[in-house]
This record gives C-alpha cells, sequence and structure tokens, in this order.
C-alpha cells in the first residue's frame, strides 16, 4: 500500500532540488568573518522554506550574551498527545580551501553521475532538506504533523557548536521536547544498511613556538639559534610513541577499554579493511592492539591538521624564521573530559619545550564529548523500526568516529537523547574538495523520515519519561 504523503514527498523532488542547490550556493561558512554574508543568505533561504511550510513562532536564537551564529527556530505542534521531538540540523560548512582541487565551483551546485557536487551539500544541507520537506509533505497532504515537532537549524555546528551549549539553556523552556532527531551525522556505508548509535567526542587549539624576535640570517644565526620548525616538529611528533599511543601524561583517564561483547560485535560487522584504504591510496596505521574499527569507534586521537612557518614560496630564502605554528584537534571517547584531555596535551607540550623557545596557545576551538544514545531508547527503536520498514533490512548499529557535537551537548544541558537519522554517506568527501552528494539519497531519506514520524506517532510521551534526565 502506498503513503500518499511519500507520493506527494517523491513527486516534490524537483523543487526540494532546486531550494537545495540555492542553499548550496550560499558560502555559509561559519568559522570565517568574511563570509558573513553567506550566513545571512543561507538562514533567510531556510527561513523562508519555513514560512512556506507554515510553521510557527519562527525566531532566532542566540545565546544570553547574544554572540555567535544564531539558530533558526521554528515548530509545529499539531499532535496533542503525541511526543515532541527536537529535529536538528545545521546550516553553516565548512571552508572550500584548497580550491585548486575542485573540479567544479564549491558554491555552485554542480549534477553529474547522479550527484551534486558542492561545499555542504552533503554536510549538511542535503540531509537537512530531506527532514524538512518530508514534514512540509505531511502538511500538504494532511494538514498537519503526526507528533509535535520543534526545528533547531544551528549555525556553528563546523566549529564544535561553542554557542550551543548557552543557546540551549537561555532557551530550555521553548527547546523542551522527549528526544532530538538529527538530520546530522551521516551514515556509514552505501551498500551497508546501518544506524549510527554513538560519535566521538573532540577539542583542539592552536599553538605558536617563537624563538627569537624576528627572522634571522642562517648564515650568521644558523647554528647558535634554534629555528622553530625543527623544535615545533620535535614537539608534534613527540605526541605520539613508537606503539602509536598519546604521550600526553593523563590523556587516557577515563577511557574504558572495548568488552569482549563490544569487540566481537564490532568484529561481526562486514568491513574490506584491504579494499577501504586502497580506496584512499592509504594503509592503515594506529595505536596497537586493536582494530581499524576499534580505532575508529572506541579509541581517543589527536592529530595535527596544519603545520606552518617560514618560507614557502618559490625558489630558496636563506632564513631561519622566527615562529612556527600548528592547529590541533582531539577526537575522544566515553570516559573522557574534553577540559581534562585538551589540559593534558597542553601541560605535556609545555614540559617539552627546550630552553630559550617560547609557546602560545590560542585559538581555543569549541568542544564537546563522546556520546551514545541509550540501546533501548524509544526513538532507536523507532528509527530501526523505519529503515526495517524501507529497506527491508534490519540495520546494523555502528558508531561514527567523527564529533557531532549536538549529542553530547543536548544531553549535558536539556537532559535529552539524539539518533542520528542523515542520509549522507561518509564517503561523500564533506570536508574535502568535491564533496558531494547522491541524488538516491533524496529518495531513500524522504522514504525513511516519513516512515520514522509514523512509527514515533505510535509512541506516547510516557514512553519517554525514563530517558528524560531533566
Amino acid at each position: 500500500m502506498t503513503d500518499p504523503v511519500l507520493e506527494h514527498a517523491l513527486a516534490q523532488q524537483p523543487a526540494l532540488i532546486k531550494t537545495l542547490k540555492a542553499l548550496a550556493a550560499c558560502p555559509s561558512v561559519g568559522a570565517d568573518p568574511a563570509m558573513a554574508q553567506g550566513m545571512e543568505d543561507a538562514r533567510q533561504i531556510i527561513e523562508t522554506h519555513l514560512d512556506a511550510m507554515t510553521f510557527e513562532n519562527r525566531q532566532r536564537l542566540s545565546p544570553a550574551n547574544g554572540g555567535g551564529q544564531p539558530a533558526i527556530y521554528a515548530e509545529r505542534m499539531d499532535a496533542p498527545g503525541k511526543p515532541t521531538i527536537l529535529v536538528y540540523a545545521h546550516y553553516d560548512v565548512q571552508p572550500s580551501d584548497p580550491l585548486d582541487k575542485w573540479q567544479t565551483p564549491p558554491f555552485e551546485a554542480t549534477e553529474r553521475d547522479g550527484k551534486l557536487f558542492a561545499r555542504g551539500i552533503s554536510d549538511d544541507k542535503g540531509p537537512m532538506m530531506i527532514a524538512l520537506d518530508t514534514l512540509a509533505a505531511f502538511v500538504a497532504v494532511e494538514g498537519r504533523l503526526p507528533v509535535n515537532v520543534k526545528l533547531l537549524i544551528e549555525g556553528e555546528e563546523e566549529t564544535g557548536s561553542p554557542s550551543l551549549p548557552g543557546i540551549l539553556e537561555t532557551h530550555a523552556e521553548l527547546l523542551k521536547a522527549d528526544a532530538v532527531l538529527s538530520a546530522d551525522g551521516a551514515r556509514w556505508r552505501p551498500d551497508l544498511v546501518a544506524l549510527n548509535v554513538g560519535s566521538r567526542g573532540n577539542a583542539g587549539f592552536e599553538i605558536r613556538v617563537e624563538t627569537a624576535a624576528q627572522d634571522l640570517h642562517s648564515g650568521r644565526f644558523g647554528g647558535i639559534v634554534a629555528n622553530p620548525l625543527h623544535v615545533l616538529s620535535t614537539l608534534i611528533a613527540g605526541l605520539h610513541d613508537d606503539r602509536g599511543r598519546i604521550t600526553a601524561s593523563g590523556f587516557y583517564d577515563g577511557v574504558a577499554e572495548p568488552t569482549n561483547a563490544e569487540r566481537t560485535e564490532i568484529a561481526s560487522i562486514p568491513y574490506d579493511e584491504e579494499a577501504a584504504f586502497q580506496a584512499i591510496a592509504a594503509a592503515p596505521v594506529g595505536e596497537e592492539g586493536y582494530t581499524t574499527l576499534e580505532r575508529l569507534w572506541m579509541r581517543p586521537t589527536l592529530d595535527v591538521n596544519g603545520m606552518w612557518g617560514g618560507y614557502t614560496g618559490a625558489g630558496s630564502k636563506t632564513v631561519i624564521p622566527n615562529e612556527a605554528f600548528a592547529k590541533l584537534t582531539m577526537r575522544l571517547v566515553p570516559g573522557q573530559d574534553p577540559d581534562h584531555a585538551k589540559q593534558c596535551v597542553m601541560n605535556h607540550l609545555k614540559a617539552q619545550l627546550p630552553p630559550g623557545t617560547r609557546l602560545e596557545i590560542h585559538g581555543d576551538r569549541g568542544q564537546g564529548g563522546a556520546y551514545a544514545v541509550p540501546p533501548d531508547h524509544p526513538l532507536l527503536s523507532a528509527a530501526v523500526a523505519a529503515l526495517e520498514h524501507t529497506t527491508g533490512q534490519v540495520p546494523l548499529k555502528v558508531r561514527i568516529g567523527a564529533s557531532l557535537p549536538l549529542t553530547e551537548i543536548v544531553s549535558r544541558v536539556l537532559g535529552l537523547d539524539t539518533v542520528m537519522f542523515s542520509f549522507a554517506l561518509s564517503d561523500e568527501n564533506f570536508h574535502a574538495p568535491n564533496e558531494f552528494f547522491r541524488l538516491s539519497s533524496i529518495t531513500e531519506g524522504l522514504a525513511a523520515w516519513v516512515q520514522i514520524l509514523r512509527e514515533i506517532a505510535q509512541l506516547s510521551p510516557q514512553d519517554f519519561d525514563a530517558y528524560r534526565r531533566q
């Protein structure tokens, strides 16, 4: 039997794609102040779309101090006695650098081979539009939503959601709900029906090493003044030992070893390691004693995202630079406190600094802890049922090595659990050149979002009582 709401949603796909292309044309890079107009343009497109969907009480939410990028809020409380779901997405995107690696302009959605290419098309504008247009289809066909829905569309996810805790605290009454359904948090693989049930946390900062007041002639000062690039390289190399473990004392505080049951469950998941690494022309490395999937889902990391300093132009310049820089981030697992883990790394760097060298730590980014949804949560059960209905397969429960700051933050501040229900796929080059979104995912996503809303409508608010922590 066909679902009239789904039929309507599928028929409206050309309009969805048109709006998605317009949204992708907005350079909504929240990390770059020069892209402020792109952020505003994206907000206005979304707000116009919500108004056309006849959502109510639309407003922009900021923390009490008024700082940061505003989140967009709207609601339809159509279903008295039914659960209230906070649907989450984000409108900010990663920078498009390096531009010379893009085959087509990053902020001009280009269609080829059944895919749309643009920055942010997969993370998170495409998945967001699937969620929004599913809601629009219910209103168009049935005149109402089957459950109560509050929308929270954030503008700082790609910078670690630094304003989100303040937004949630300031507007806690407005955002009251039974659970969170996220359009962000990509699916793992195109060949596997799966649900993400956990994500790693993250934290990070930048460092500057200085060894002199100015750049110096390498003939006059070489060998008698420390080179900051050498110092920085040594510091970075010393962050891991020869077994791949992070050397900062205390960094692993709170980290639990995978249980035998968890290791058995992970080992049962179909995974062709050789093919996965061949696809990216890389080889597996990492902490000894763990499989690749255990490293990806259950172990913390510490990575250098960029290092620079000195002369990088054409030809040579015989100079000793006076400063060198690096950006560091870490992915964290359950049991780790982001502030503590970050401080351990800072303390380690300071302790390893050679005499006569100065270290500055700055550029602190937003951070969040790891998160795992309770295995018996009613919203997770609804998601499993929806995917089984639309695909004919019981989804595997997997984790993601990436971070979705919302999950831990909304759990901590509002006491709500989150189920990730994105229809992006992890191979779609988000955060990299040539990001794309499969057009087939729109059809799959619309079907699944229609069904999950019908599954949630079979629940009562009381089914969530044991899981609300505030």
